[in-house]
């Protein structure tokens, strides 16, 4: 079935200037987790357990954090501080990790086939660490149930307010079930007045592997970088892509607000309990 998850993380993360200008965007913790760490356990949840980034300069952080730390651990070895470890240590157990650079910031299509080579001839699921997704079953877990059932690729939808749909990828598409449609278009962050619905894509996805040929024949688009959009539309017109209205909450943490909207709800919500 699906093992692979891929995470594009080659981003600059200006929004979060100066404090990403010498640490990955995705390693800025949330509460006592960075946001690559919840996105990996999410696809640890799902059966993902081979993961792949596709990174860049002044990444190497990301790295380390999935490796062992010799001397911190030595330093709080048989002390009540390894509790703090516990998370991290799951998920290394767990898990296996594989790196790629990409060289140029291309857009998230370019992003995707520098990931080729991790991923081959398998389907594999997508993780965007922006995006925190807090749900009762994983947003992963729940789109690889689906996966099963229609084998083609799926993208998480939400519906999300006028003002705010050109921020996000856009999809119309025939509702065959509740929550579940068949796509039939697809527009990157179009404005307001020329959006197909208010049904948005947010960053997870299951992708077979034929998008690889897809994006390698799609032409720069919207702000002259490879839309992966606009390689799923190619793969729905002829061939099939569901979206899926997920079950949960996401946090846009590539934004300021939605960074401290996303450490408020997991400190009230998650971290208290699991201190308990």
């Amino acid at each position: 079935m699906i093992n692979k998850c891929l995470f594009p993380v080659a981003g600059y993360g200006t929004r979060f200037l100066p404090a990403t200008k010498s640490m990955p965007k995705e390693m800025l913790p949330v509460v006592n987790k960075p946001l690559v760490q919840y996105g990996v356990e999410e696809a640890i949840e799902a059966g993902l357990k081979e993961i792949g980034f596709v990174t860049g300069r002044g990444k190497r952080a990301i790295a380390d954090h999935f490796d062992v730390s010799y001397e911190l651990e030595h330093q709080i070895a048989g002390t009540s501080k390894e509790e703090y470890l516990k998370s991290i240590r799951e998920v290394m157990k767990n898990a296996s990790f594989s790196f790629t650079r990409q060289s140029e910031m291309r857009g998230l299509g370019d992003a995707i086939l520098n990931g080729r080579r991790l991923i081959g001839d398998e389907p594999f699921g997508v993780v965007l660490s922006d995006d925190l997704c807090v749900a009762e079953e994983g947003v992963l877990a729940q789109m690889v149930k689906l996966y099963r059932q229609f084998r083609c690729s799926i993208v998480a939808v939400q519906e999300v307010a006028k003002e705010d749909i050109h921020k996000f990828g856009v999809i119309k598409g025939k509702e065959l079930k509740d929550g579940i449609y068949q796509v039939e278009e697809m527009v990157e962050k179009p404005p307001a007045d020329k959006a197909p619905s208010n049904l948005a894509i947010i960053g997870r996805y299951i992708l077979t592997p034929d998008i690889f040929e897809i994006i390698e024949n799609t032409p720069p688009g919207k702000n002259d970088e490879v839309q992966l959009t606009d390689a799923l539309l190619t793969q729905a017109k002829n061939g099939c892509v569901m979206a899926y209205r997920f079950k949960g909450r996401r946090f846009d943490c590539g934004s300021v607000e939605g960074f401290v909207d996303a450490t408020n709800y997991v400190y009230k919500n998650i971290y208290n309990v699991n201190e308990a």
